[in-house]
Protein backbone atom coordinates (compact mmCIF):
# COMPACT_ATOMS: atom_id res chain seq x y z
CA UNK A 1 0.00 0.00 0.00
CA UNK A 2 2.98 2.76 0.82
CA UNK A 3 4.58 2.22 -3.11
CA UNK A 4 0.98 3.47 -4.35
CA UNK A 5 0.57 5.98 -1.82
CA UNK A 6 3.94 6.85 -3.07
CA UNK A 7 3.09 6.95 -6.03
CA UNK A 8 -0.09 8.50 -5.86
CA UNK A 9 1.82 11.89 -3.83
CA UNK A 10 4.41 11.96 -6.62
CA UNK A 11 2.09 11.92 -8.98
CA UNK A 12 -0.25 14.75 -7.61
CA UNK A 13 2.74 17.18 -6.60
CA UNK A 14 4.31 16.90 -10.27
CA UNK A 15 0.68 17.36 -11.83
CA UNK A 16 0.37 20.54 -9.74
CA UNK A 17 3.26 22.12 -10.30
CA UNK A 18 2.52 21.37 -13.96
CA UNK A 19 -0.43 23.44 -13.56
CA UNK A 20 0.16 26.05 -11.79
CA UNK A 21 3.59 27.40 -13.29
CA UNK A 22 4.18 25.91 -16.82
CA UNK A 23 7.67 26.26 -16.07
CA UNK A 24 10.11 23.21 -17.28
CA UNK A 25 12.52 24.01 -14.70
CA UNK A 26 10.56 23.75 -11.99
CA UNK A 27 8.80 20.80 -13.56
CA UNK A 28 12.25 18.91 -13.52
CA UNK A 29 13.24 20.07 -10.18
CA UNK A 30 10.09 18.75 -8.42
CA UNK A 31 10.30 15.58 -10.60
CA UNK A 32 14.05 15.23 -9.40
CA UNK A 33 13.13 15.90 -5.61
CA UNK A 34 10.37 13.37 -5.29
CA UNK A 35 12.13 10.88 -7.60
CA UNK A 36 14.76 11.21 -3.94
CA UNK A 37 11.95 10.93 -1.98
CA UNK A 38 10.24 8.26 -3.14
CA UNK A 39 12.90 6.42 -5.21
CA UNK A 40 13.36 3.86 -2.41
CA UNK A 41 9.39 3.24 -1.61
CA UNK A 42 7.95 2.89 -5.35
CA UNK A 43 10.48 3.36 -8.01
CA UNK A 44 9.44 7.01 -7.79
CA UNK A 45 7.55 6.35 -11.75
CA UNK A 46 4.55 8.63 -11.22
CA UNK A 47 4.26 8.35 -14.90
CA UNK A 48 1.66 4.99 -16.05
CA UNK A 49 4.33 5.42 -19.02
CA UNK A 50 7.30 4.53 -16.81
CA UNK A 51 5.21 1.95 -14.86
CA UNK A 52 4.43 0.32 -18.20
CA UNK A 53 7.92 0.45 -19.14
CA UNK A 54 9.68 -0.94 -15.81
CA UNK A 55 7.25 -3.66 -16.01
CA UNK A 56 8.17 -4.49 -19.51
CA UNK A 57 11.59 -4.57 -18.22
CA UNK A 58 11.11 -7.13 -16.25
CA UNK A 59 11.43 -4.56 -12.67
CA UNK A 60 7.86 -4.74 -11.48
CA UNK A 61 5.87 -7.30 -10.76
CA UNK A 62 2.29 -7.57 -12.93
CA UNK A 63 0.19 -7.72 -10.04
CA UNK A 64 1.31 -4.23 -8.97
CA UNK A 65 0.66 -2.61 -12.54
CA UNK A 66 -2.73 -1.78 -12.26
CA UNK A 67 -2.32 0.06 -8.97
CA UNK A 68 0.65 2.08 -9.80
CA UNK A 69 -1.55 3.29 -12.68
CA UNK A 70 -4.43 4.08 -10.94
CA UNK A 71 -2.63 5.59 -8.11
CA UNK A 72 -0.61 8.16 -10.37
CA UNK A 73 -3.52 8.90 -12.19
CA UNK A 74 -5.86 9.61 -9.28
CA UNK A 75 -2.78 12.04 -8.02
CA UNK A 76 -3.28 13.84 -11.12
CA UNK A 77 -7.20 13.99 -10.36
CA UNK A 78 -6.20 15.70 -6.97
CA UNK A 79 -4.12 17.56 -8.52
CA UNK A 80 -6.63 19.05 -11.10
CA UNK A 81 -9.34 19.54 -8.40
CA UNK A 82 -6.50 21.71 -6.48
CA UNK A 83 -5.74 23.89 -9.58
CA UNK A 84 -9.01 24.21 -9.94
CA UNK A 85 -10.28 25.14 -5.95
CA UNK A 86 -6.92 27.75 -6.04
CA UNK A 87 -7.82 29.60 -9.27
CA UNK A 88 -11.42 28.65 -10.45
CA UNK A 89 -10.90 27.45 -13.68
CA UNK A 90 -9.30 24.03 -14.91
CA UNK A 91 -5.83 23.11 -16.24
CA UNK A 92 -6.27 21.15 -19.44
CA UNK A 93 -3.13 20.36 -21.35
CA UNK A 94 -3.20 20.92 -25.13
CA UNK A 95 -1.24 21.09 -27.76
CA UNK A 96 0.19 24.50 -29.24
CA UNK A 97 -1.96 26.48 -31.72
CA UNK A 98 -2.11 25.10 -35.42
CA UNK A 99 -0.32 21.83 -34.49
CA UNK A 100 -1.57 18.73 -36.15
CA UNK A 101 -3.33 15.89 -34.16
CA UNK A 102 -0.83 13.95 -35.49
CA UNK A 103 2.55 15.52 -34.80
CA UNK A 104 0.87 16.56 -30.62
CA UNK A 105 0.92 12.48 -30.83
CA UNK A 106 4.20 11.92 -32.55
CA UNK A 107 6.20 14.47 -30.02
CA UNK A 108 4.79 12.93 -27.02
CA UNK A 109 6.00 9.40 -28.39
CA UNK A 110 9.51 10.68 -28.80
CA UNK A 111 10.17 12.10 -25.95
CA UNK A 112 8.55 9.56 -23.54
CA UNK A 113 10.51 7.53 -25.28
CA UNK A 114 13.68 9.61 -24.23
CA UNK A 115 12.37 9.87 -20.52
CA UNK A 116 11.59 6.09 -19.99
CA UNK A 117 15.13 5.23 -21.66
CA UNK A 118 16.75 7.39 -19.54
CA UNK A 119 14.77 6.26 -16.50
CA UNK A 120 15.38 2.54 -17.51
CA UNK A 121 19.28 3.04 -17.64
CA UNK A 122 20.20 5.09 -14.98
CA UNK A 123 17.27 3.09 -12.57
CA UNK A 124 17.03 -0.09 -13.28
CA UNK A 125 20.63 -0.85 -15.19
CA UNK A 126 23.36 -3.20 -13.26
CA UNK A 127 26.12 -0.18 -14.91
CA UNK A 128 24.43 2.12 -12.75
CA UNK A 129 23.43 0.32 -9.54
CA UNK A 130 24.04 1.99 -6.62
CA UNK A 131 24.41 5.25 -7.98
CA UNK A 132 23.22 9.35 -6.97
CA UNK A 133 22.36 10.30 -9.70
CA UNK A 134 19.51 8.91 -11.05
CA UNK A 135 16.66 11.60 -9.87
CA UNK A 136 19.22 14.74 -11.12
CA UNK A 137 19.47 12.56 -14.22
CA UNK A 138 15.53 11.88 -14.74
CA UNK A 139 14.71 15.62 -13.83
CA UNK A 140 17.23 17.20 -16.22
CA UNK A 141 15.28 15.05 -19.28
CA UNK A 142 12.30 16.04 -18.23
CA UNK A 143 13.29 19.94 -18.19
CA UNK A 144 15.09 19.33 -21.49
CA UNK A 145 11.95 17.60 -23.38
CA UNK A 146 9.42 19.88 -21.69
CA UNK A 147 11.14 23.10 -22.95
CA UNK A 148 11.57 21.06 -26.40
CA UNK A 149 8.05 19.75 -26.93
CA UNK A 150 6.08 21.34 -24.70
CA UNK A 151 5.25 23.90 -26.97
CA UNK A 152 4.16 21.22 -29.59
CA UNK A 153 2.00 19.10 -27.84
CA UNK A 154 1.42 20.18 -24.53
CA UNK A 155 4.28 18.72 -23.03
CA UNK A 156 2.93 16.12 -20.69
CA UNK A 157 4.74 13.08 -21.60
CA UNK A 158 2.58 11.22 -19.34
CA UNK A 159 -1.13 10.22 -18.77
CA UNK A 160 -1.31 11.51 -15.20
CA UNK A 161 -0.09 15.21 -16.65
CA UNK A 162 -2.40 14.77 -19.39
CA UNK A 163 -4.97 12.77 -18.66
CA UNK A 164 -6.12 13.11 -14.84
CA UNK A 165 -7.37 16.98 -15.22
CA UNK A 166 -8.99 15.71 -18.56
CA UNK A 167 -11.09 13.67 -16.42
CA UNK A 168 -11.22 15.94 -14.28
CA UNK A 169 -12.37 18.07 -16.31
CA UNK A 170 -15.56 15.29 -17.28
CA UNK A 171 -16.55 16.22 -13.46
CA UNK A 172 -16.89 20.01 -13.75
CA UNK A 173 -18.32 20.54 -17.07
CA UNK A 174 -17.61 18.13 -19.91
CA UNK A 175 -15.34 16.19 -21.60
CA UNK A 176 -12.48 18.30 -22.51
CA UNK A 177 -8.98 17.97 -24.52
CA UNK A 178 -6.95 16.22 -26.51
CA UNK A 179 -7.56 12.59 -24.59
CA UNK A 180 -6.02 10.58 -27.49
CA UNK A 181 -2.81 12.34 -27.62
CA UNK A 182 -2.05 11.65 -24.00
CA UNK A 183 -3.14 7.89 -23.92
CA UNK A 184 -1.62 6.88 -27.35
CA UNK A 185 1.59 9.08 -27.67
CA UNK A 186 2.89 8.63 -24.10
CA UNK A 187 1.86 4.54 -23.61
CA UNK A 188 3.94 4.27 -27.15
CA UNK A 189 6.94 5.79 -25.95
CA UNK A 190 6.87 3.18 -22.51
CA UNK A 191 6.45 0.84 -25.18
CA UNK A 192 9.42 1.11 -27.22
CA UNK A 193 11.56 2.54 -25.06
CA UNK A 194 11.28 -0.67 -22.94
CA UNK A 195 11.65 -2.98 -26.20
CA UNK A 196 14.91 -0.92 -27.24
CA UNK A 197 16.41 -1.40 -24.01
CA UNK A 198 16.03 -4.67 -24.27
CA UNK A 199 17.77 -5.31 -27.52
CA UNK A 200 20.61 -2.51 -26.49
CA UNK A 201 21.38 -4.17 -23.25
CA UNK A 202 20.50 -7.98 -23.89
CA UNK A 203 22.91 -8.74 -20.75
CA UNK A 204 21.22 -6.34 -18.41
CA UNK A 205 18.43 -8.91 -16.61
Amino acid sequence: MKEYLMEFLGAMFLVLVVALTGNPIAIGIILMSTVYIGGHVSGGHYNPAVTLAVWLRGKLKSKMVAGYMISQLLGGIVAAWIYYMLKGSAFIPSRGSGVMFSHAILVELIFTFVLCSVVLTVATSKKFAGNYVYGLAIGLTLTAIAFAGGPISGGAFNPAVGLGPIIFSFFIGGWAGDFLIYLIGPFAGGYLAAIAFKYLNPGDA
